[in-house]
């Protein structure tokens, strides 16, 4: 995983589990990877992975069962759904329309494109 300056690392991180959630990959009631076995896929200090766990127990996305580990919860791709949605549309959508006005894109410009990747990326 590459991580971008812009975004703090936990946060990042909380984007790739929800991610997983929402492409189904991790599914409710499945158990996810511990704190260090994600620290160590995505080469990050444990603390960090802790802190986004944290992040999104908070937000009903992920449930630790206290001596078995974490899961996904069973609402959980609402709710990462909410969470990243809110993040997109308050974040992310403001840079996008800047340069949209910057180089006059509008909105129909961009319908025969987003056709295209969704049918490679999600078909």
């Amino acid at each position: 995983m590459e991580f971008r300056e812009s975004q703090a690392i936990y946060l990042q991180i909380a984007d790739f589990v929800c991610e997983r959630i929402l492409l189904k990959e991790w599914k409710p009631a499945e158990r996810i990877p511990s704190v260090r076995e994600l620290a160590v896929q995505l080469e990050v200090n444990p603390n960090t992975v802790m802190r986004t766990y944290e992040f999104l127990q908070q937000r009903d996305v992920i449930y630790n069962e206290r001596g078995v580990g974490l899961f996904v919860a069973a609402n959980a791709i609402k709710n990462a759904m909410v969470y990243r949605k809110d993040e997109f549309l308050n974040k992310d959508l403001s840079y996008i329309f800047r340069n949209m006005y910057l180089l006059n894109i509008y909105p129909e410009d961009l319908q025969t494109r987003f056709e295209k990747y969704k049918k490679q990326h999600f078909s």
